[in-house]
């Protein structure tokens, strides 16, 4: 096995979260291995999305610790802190578009932040990032506004691209698509990963995605993590909530469309 492979690029571990008297994180440990892409799975309401805006450091914790790229976030520098941002990517739920910003301004934002480059030249990068996802030179000047959401989940992805990250952490990345523009965005997440080496942290509630992109599955419930490892692994999994999520009719249709073991992810 390829030891940069089995590399844990963030690990958590012994995780408390939680708002006023509500424990939402409970004691939750992880491992994301390098080159993989993990979907995190739950109910609604579950702490997914806390779980990863807690990782990069959005919501604080109570407890625990966490080490992306070998870096406890609590021993960090304020600047080692800034420089370990400057290696992932975020495509927030509902894209978290600039309003006031073209399509390529918004993918230009965090180059203007991290990296000192002349206005041709970020602008440059901007279209090369637009078109990695599929997106005509024709797009680059529109504003949100005039996106549908298929293109706006796009443009969230090429902003998360714009600074060749090493991690891309994508929340619901598939919600309110139609099954067509989820499965090719599901697609191109997939070929994304391939061809630039990246580590995905996808918080997802969609079968599809988590049957045909994921190399793992982590499952979350009562505030830890219940159930890890491949579709198979879930399925097998006698835990409640994991036994009615993965074995149910959606589920069952999820793997009815299985492609072959050879277009599986590995």
């Amino acid at each position: 096995m390829d030891s940069s492979k089995s590399q844990t690029i963030i690990n958590v571990r012994d995780l408390v979260v939680g708002f006023e008297d509500q424990t939402v994180l409970d004691h939750l440990s992880l491992d994301v291995k390098r080159g993989e892409i993990l979907g995190v799975v739950g109910a609604s309401g579950s702490g997914k999305s806390v779980l990863l805006r807690t990782i990069i450091g959005l919501v604080p914790k109570r407890a625990g610790r966490i080490s992306i790229l070998d870096n406890d976030r609590d021993e960090a520098t304020p600047e080692k802190i800034r420089e370990i941002e400057r290696h992932w990517g975020i495509m927030f739920q509902q894209g978290a578009l600039f309003s006031s910003l073209t399509v390529r301004q918004n993918v230009e934002f965090p180059m203007r932040e991290h990296l000192n480059l002349s206005d041709r030249l970020r602008a440059e990068v901007a279209r090369t990032k637009l078109g990695m996802v599929g997106l005509s030179p024709e797009d680059t000047e529109k504003y949100p506004s005039e996106l549908s959401g298929g293109m706006t989940k796009r443009v969230a992805l090429a902003r998360a691209l714009a600074l060749d990250p090493q991690i891309v952490f994508l929340d619901e990345p598939t919600s309110g698509l139609d099954p067509i523009a989820a499965s090719d965005f599901d697609t191109l997440i997939k070929t994304l990963q391939k061809t630039l080496g990246l580590t995905v942290f996808m918080v997802t509630h969609d079968l599809d995605s988590l049957h045909t992109v994921c190399n793992r599955i982590a499952a979350l419930c009562d505030g830890k993590m219940v159930a890890e490892g491949s579709f198979d692994t879930m399925l097998a999994s006698t835990h409640p909530w994991v036994k009615a999520y993965f074995q149910g009719t959606r589920a069952r249709n999820a793997t009815l469309s299985e492609p072959s073991s050879a277009s599986r992810p590995n």
